[in-house]
């Protein structure tokens, strides 16, 4: 063999040792990197699965305590009506009850049973004096409910709260995105309460698992947190590709640096970039009495509108601007460039309402009250023409804070709207006490109009509740005219959805106004008032709110 051969075989060689000592230490650290951040995730989701159980079932116990110290022992009015009170109160529970020394139920605040009551779990001594944790169910459902009970002093009877199991376990990852472990909720004993997040393969053995156990010594609950390896290795797979191109070639090196700092933009810094530039604009879906054709009002939609004119929709930043903190800034924003832009033309009509989705958290801070008041007041726009919209798919977790916030709303003259009614965490618990002026009904149940009939029937029962509340009703998503005349037939007077008009950009749905509504050129607001026929429809009648605490 030739010198020149041996030099080749030599480099050839070095080149495998060169590359390939590099490759495998990258891949054994990344393995260890990988490793270490599923324990990091499965801790983080056990501990706040307990910190969250823990402060519910604290509230709950807190509750009980209450009603004990009051002296509350039996079914009599007094003693219901103040356990209908602390139900009321407390968020998590469902029902607060007075129950025999067996577990047997004698009473309850909503005055009749829910069901038999079958306890599946031995109870669970808490380090609180006086009071056991339960699981139980409910003849008729299968979802489990804990049951805390208050022994009181004369051993013979007990207070005792329902929690839905539901309200145990987070629904988000600490990132607020979609849960990537499976968490099993447990009593001491091994009674399961609860489990949700990423379900687990059938045949994936233990091992191939990551795997963190968490007791609560306080309440005597456990948590089992797990993942599967090979999904979290999966979602890992894009490092150690880039690991490997990084090392074999230093062009690749430069051109993944290159990519990576040109495409590497803090999403946060985006949209404060963007609100500075004013990049946020209405888009205005309109809203139609049936029975007439009358346009009566819009909901006011958020859009990007990016610098190179591509519009974002918003699921893309939305989420983000509220676990950022600036929602605020960016409904106020959102507010403003209406009245600037529409103000006019909807303040010289003054039966026209204009709606505005505000995020759960806006609902718990007064501030909210504060921005609404000066954006609208001085404005075009009347407080009287603005309803706020607050939706059931994210939780309130204070409805007393919530009632508050949208009190001092209705005090301005505004008015406050459910949306999304039915779909989310509140159900009939949001109409009893926050006190809403409207209703809104989720295109999920327009879109099931003759196809499935608990769709209908759900319809018709938030018909007749929202005209024993003297709530208005407005039907969202409605695609065709099959709807509307069943949406009539139940006395469903407001609707919006395609069958009439898409989400529309401002200078559209001033053109829509006009066409609809002409109004003489100079008319001032007041003499456009004073034109208004007395009989036009009014989105959301003023009436006297019902009492609901």
């Amino acid at each position: 063999m030739s010198s020149s051969r041996y030099g080749k075989l030599a480099a050839i060689l070095a080149g495998v040792v060169l590359v390939g000592v590099p490759v495998a230490a990258f891949s054994y650290w990344a393995s260890l990197h990988i490793e270490r951040q599923g324990q990091e995730e499965v801790a983080l989701a056990a501990k706040r699965a307990i910190v969250l159980a823990e402060t519910r079932i604290g509230l709950v116990i807190a509750g009980l305590t209450d009603l004990a110290d009051r002296g509350v022992t039996s079914c009599s009015p007094e003693h219901v009506e103040a356990m209908h009170a602390t139900a009321f109160r407390v968020a998590p529970i469902k029902e607060v009850a007075v129950v025999e020394a067996d577990g047997e139920t004698l009473c309850t605040n909503l005055g009749i049973p829910l069901g038999r009551r079958q306890i599946v779990s031995r109870p669970v001594a808490t380090s609180v004096p006086d009071f056991v944790i339960e699981v139980v169910r409910i003849a008729g459902r299968n979802e489990p409910l804990v049951r805390i009970r208050r022994i009181v002093s004369d051993g013979r009877t007990s207070l005792a709260a329902l929690i839905p199991a539901e309200l145990l376990l987070p629904k988000v990852s600490a990132h607020l995105g979609p849960f990537r472990t499976f968490a099993r909720l447990t009593t001491r004993d091994g009674t399961l309460i609860e489990e949700g997040g990423a379900a687990l393969a059938d045949d994936e053995a233990p091992e191939d698992r990551v795997v963190f156990h968490l007791r609560s010594d306080r309440y005597g609950l456990a948590v089992v947190a797990s993942m599967s390896r090979t999904a979290l290795y999966a979602s890992y797979a894009g490092i150690r590709l880039l690991g490997v191109v990084v090392i074999l070639c230093l062009l690749g090196l430069a051109f993944a640096v290159h990519t990576y700092f040109r495409y590497r933009k803090n999403p946060i810094v985006e949209i404060e970039r963007a609100l500075k530039a004013n990049e946020f604009v209405p888009y205005f879906q309109p809203i139609l009495d049936i029975t007439d054709g009358r346009l009566i009002g819009a909901e006011v939609l958020i859009r990007w509108r990016r610098g190179d004119g591509t519009i974002a929709a918003p699921a893309s930043f939305i989420p983000l601007a509220e676990s950022s903190g600036l929602i605020f800034e960016l409904t106020r924003a959102l507010m403003l460039r209406v009245c600037r832009e529409a103000g006019e033309a909807i303040g010289r009509r003054p039966r026209l309402a204009v709606s505005f989705n505000m995020t759960a958290r806006l609902f718990l801070d007064e501030a909210t009250v504060s921005m609404v008041r000066d954006v609208f007041f001085g404005s075009p726009i009347a407080p009287s023409q603005v309803v706020l919209e607050v939706t059931e798919r994210q939780p309130l977790e204070d409805l007393a804070s919530a009632r508050g916030v949208i009190a001092s709303l209705q005090d301005l003259g505004m008015r406050v709207a459910l949306d999304d009614v039915g779909t989310g965490h509140g159900g009939l618990s949001y109409l009893l006490k926050l006190g809403v002026d409207i209703i809104k009904i989720d295109k999920l149940f327009i879109d099931a109009i003759g196809a499935e009939r608990y769709s209908t029937t759900i319809i018709r029962s938030l018909c007749e509740l929202a005209r024993s509340m003297r709530m208005e009703i407005v039907a969202e998503g409605v695609e065709n005219f099959d709807q509307v005349s069943y949406l009539r037939e139940q006395g469903v007077r407001y609707a919006q959805g395609y069958v009439f008009a898409p989400p529309l950009p401002c200078a559209s749905f001033l053109q829509l106004l006009d066409a609809t509504d002409p109004l003489p050129r100079q008319a001032s607001p007041a003499a456009a008032a004073a034109a208004a026929p007395s009989a036009a429809p009014h989105f959301g009648p003023a009436c006297p709110r019902i009492a609901t605490a």
